[in-house]
Parts: structure tokens; sequence; C-alpha cells
């Protein structure tokens, strides 16, 4: 149930991959919106848009990650970590009014189509392929251990691919004069952001909505709560995540009869139980088996 190991980027180096690959992003967005305007495609304006969703996304998490840095303080007595997911529900939140809009574009370009200069529609693309993949590599490690950057980087395969789309898009209307294509190619973009915004949502939720990591049962946790020497039971469980790693729970334990001279030790044994299951933040209520509550629930209050 242990949470998986994270390789560490240092704080100043990610930051300043993060700061570049918001400047390539930022550049990359204007030569789209430029090349679109002037060739006259909607895909190439899709993939500039989505690209700069990118940039905005990453400067949002920018901001979160040192923000989530800040120590506990008497206002936010967890810290700030969790800092992170609201950022990112704002990153995805944001995509899905992006997607939509390329969505209700590309029907308009179906019933009134418009020429569209393929080469240049190549030649744009082709440059954004290249600083999609400078981008991937900037925020690869780094999005291994945030779940922002991992937004951020997920968006940023995803613009990789529409550039990919926007391409095949401009070389058919060269050969074949296919106008078409480009409003098809956006429907596919549109598509592609729409369906990473649904898959992130429900993690970032999750943290937000003080959910159980997904890695963990609470039903097993309980066993292994009760199945600590000294322990008779365990009920009213609350699991959730305090962010993307850090887990805290909180339970009233039953000390066994004529155990409770020894009652720190238990505690002491259930914590250290938890910690290998990756459960750092704790807090037990001690009962005595004479007077534990009664009609509590295993898991939850009520």
């Amino acid at each position: 149930m242990a949470h998986g190991h994270h390789h560490h980027v240092e704080p100043g180096a990610g930051d300043r991959r993060v700061a570049l690959a918001i400047a390539v992003n930022m550049g990359l967005t204007v030569a789209q919106v430029i090349g679109g305007i002037v060739s006259g495609s909607l895909s190439l304006i899709a993939d500039a848009l989505h690209n700069f969703s990118d940039a905005i996304s990453l400067i949002i998490a920018f901001g979160a990650r040192r923000i989530a840095r800040r120590p506990a303080d008497d206002a936010m007595t967890f810290g700030y970590g969790r800092i992170e997911a609201v950022a990112a529900l704002v990153n995805y939140t944001t995509l899905i009014v992006i997607g939509l809009y390329l969505l209700y574009e590309a029907a308009e370009r179906f019933i009134d189509p418009q020429p569209v200069a393929g080469w240049i529609v190549v030649a744009v693309a082709g440059v954004a392929l290249a600083v999609d993949a400078v981008t991937a590599l900037l925020t690869y490690a780094l999005s291994k251990e945030s779940v922002n950057i991992r937004a951020a980087f997920v968006h940023n395969v995803a613009d990789a691919l529409g550039s990919v789309g926007v391409i095949v898009a401009g070389s058919l209307i060269l050969l074949y004069g296919w106008t078409w294509v480009d409003p098809a190619v956006t429907v596919l973009i549109s598509g592609y952001i729409l369906w990473q915004a649904a898959v992130g949502l429900p993690g970032v939720a999750r943290i937000l909505m003080l959910g159980v990591p997904p890695d963990m049962d609470p039903r097993a946790v309980l066993d292994r709560i009760r199945a600590v020497s000294g322990v008779a039971d365990a009920h009213h469980l609350h699991l959730w995540m305090l962010d993307e790693h850090r887990t805290a729970l909180g339970a009233h334990i039953v000390v066994a009869p004529g155990a409770w001279n020894r009652a720190d030790a238990i505690k002491a044994a259930v914590k250290q139980a938890l910690a290998e299951d990756g459960i750092g933040h704790v807090t037990l209520e001690l009962e005595c088996a004479a007077h534990a509550c009664e009609g509590m629930q295993a898991v939850g209050h009520g």
C-alpha cells in the first residue's frame, strides 16, 4: 500500500526548467497564431491555443510549486502542498473550455470551408513539434513528483501529437487540396484535450475531496491496525490525502483488556505499522475496552 518513490529534482533547478519551458512555449504560441492567421489554418490556431494553455498551465504550476514549498503556519496548519491540486484543477477546467471552443470553431469551418496555405502550416507545425520535444525533456523528471507538472507534461505530449496532426493536414492540403482535413484535425486535437482533462480530473478531485489514496484500501488498513498486539478493535477511521505525496489517518483504537498499562507502546506500534504502509500523519484516540464507543462505523463516522 505504500506510495512509490519519486526521483527528486532540486527545487531551484526544477524552477529554472519550468521557467525555460514557459518561455519557449510562449514564443511558439505567438509563431503559431501568426502562422495560422497568415495561412488561414484553423488547426494551426487550435494547436496554438492548446500550446498557449500549456504555457499558462506551466505558469500556474510554477507559482503553485513555489507556494507549495512554504512550511506550515498558523493559517495553514497542514502546509501549502494542496495548492498544486488547486492549480491542476484550474488547468484542467481551462482545457475543457478550450476543447469545447475548438469543437465549435471546427463545426463552423465544416459548414463554411476556408482556403488554407498548406506550406505555412507544415513549416510552423514542424517548429512546434521541435519545441514540444524540448518542453517534454524539460518537464519529464518533474512530472514524476507533481500532479501539476504532470498535467502540463501530458498536455505537452498532446501538443506534440497535435503538431503531427497539423503537419499531416497541411501535407494533404498541399497534395490534394483537401481543406476539410483542417477542421477534421481540429476535432481530433479537441477530442484529445477533452480526453486528457477527463483522465486527469478524477485524481485531482480525489485530493481536494479528502479521498482515500487510490492505492490504499481502508479496510485493509483497519486490519493492519487490528493485527497490532494489544489492539482489541479499531473504528471511526478516516484516511485521506493531504496532498499528492502525504497521507493522513485518524482513528479510535480500543486497547485490549489488561493492556492499558502499555497504551503508549501500543500507540507507537500502530504508528510504526502505518508508517511502513506510507501513512505518515497519524492521529489516534485510545479507548479502554471497558469504555469503548458503541455503534461506531468502522470507516468514517455516523
